[in-house]
């Protein structure tokens, strides 16, 4: 039986992820909350553009209208 994205989600919380944005920005950090609309809420992100590494304080939340996918 092929697994739901949302299921992934959920195995995949408080694990790091990479989440991969439309214009070529991407995010690493841990998934600490997800809803039905793939807005994803990651703490202890940072952001990658091109090679350059930005770390970000506080919590980092990502629209899912603008998620390309999203690797556990």
């Amino acid at each position: 039986m092929a697994m739901k994205p949302l299921d992934l989600l959920q195995q995949s919380l408080h694990q790091r992820v990479l989440v991969e944005m439309k214009g070529g920005r991407s995010y690493r950090g841990v998934l600490d909350a997800f809803d039905q609309h793939l807005n994803v809420v990651l703490s202890s992100a940072e952001e990658v553009v091109q090679e350059t590494v930005t770390p970000r304080s506080g919590i980092t939340l990502l629209r899912g209208d603008s998620i390309v996918y999203i690797s556990p």
